[in-house]
């Protein structure tokens, strides 16, 4: 299968299709949305627009989630249309974040280093409370908060545990790397989320060992596809790892409190 008959199966399935845990899913001539319904904020993960349309299509967007008092993320693809999306969501307020890489690999066509058993310590968290190793790890990482993540991912593994694991690395004992995978039903793709190593255990394998156990169990469980948006520094391990690129994502970020605080006089 190639580049571009890979992005249409992941155009079909983990944007337009897809269904994602606590969020309710609404499809409308222009876009494909998805409302969260407990936790975190909403996001417009498909749309496909024209130079006559897309204005109109953002305000309409901005209105429906002031209206909810929901912050949201529009996550925009290099093939989206029009060819200027990004600069016309910047120009109504959104704030860019960093792009990242999109990236696949056919699990049956999986390099045989992935394949072999993890020989570094890695354990799945099922109790809620061991997440806070992981949000350690996180905000180390990423020196940003992840308050509304720990909560959502505790609400998963407490009411939906089938469609998410989330392991975490160790290195004598101490939690060093962590990464989570999502399933979806009837979906031949998992997603691979949060791949993160504190820096002073980089280059040790922890980032490898976690995307060998995340792929043997997607391959247990008959998912096809694995994907991820790799950073620019996990893009050069998950490619060596078999990995083939399909294109650029980027964020587009709308904050109703801050835009309705920059509104004010």
């Amino acid at each position: 299968m190639n580049a571009n008959e890979l992005l249409a199966l992941h155009d079909q399935h983990q944007r337009i299709e897809v269904e994602h845990r606590n969020m309710r899913r609404e499809a409308t001539p222009d876009v494909v949305r998805h409302v969260a319904s407990k936790h975190g904020y909403g996001m417009v993960l498909y749309s496909r627009l024209s130079e006559a349309n897309v204005d109109r299509v953002i305000a309409e967007q901005i209105a429906y989630f002031d209206q909810l008092g929901q912050d949201f993320e529009w996550k925009t693809y290099d093939h989206d249309t029009p060819s200027d999306l990004k600069d016309r969501l910047s120009a109504h307020g959104f704030e860019a974040e960093e792009p990242e890489a999109l990236l696949v690999l056919d699990i049956e066509a999986a390099p045989a280093i992935l394949l072999q058993p993890v020989m570094h310590a890695v354990r799945r968290i099922t109790d809620p409370d061991r997440l806070e190793e992981y949000r350690r790890i996180q905000e180390s990482v990423w020196d940003e908060p992840h308050n509304w993540q720990i909560t959502a991912l505790r609400d998963d593994l407490i009411n939906d545990p089938d469609h998410v694991s989330v392991y975490i690395a160790y290195a004598a004992g101490v939690p060093v790397s962590a990464a989570r995978i999502d399933f979806h039903d009837h979906n031949p793709f998992a997603g691979l989320w949060g791949g993160s190593t504190l820096p002073e255990y980089r280059g040790r394998g922890f980032y490898t060992a976690l995307l060998a156990t995340r792929l043997q169990e997607a391959r247990q469980r008959g998912v096809r596809f694995l994907v991820i948006d790799a950073s620019p520094m996990s893009r050069p391990i998950v490619e060596k790892n078999g990995f083939q690129f399909l294109t650029f994502t980027q964020p587009f970020k709308w904050q109703v409190k801050q835009q309705a605080d920059a509104a004010k006089p």
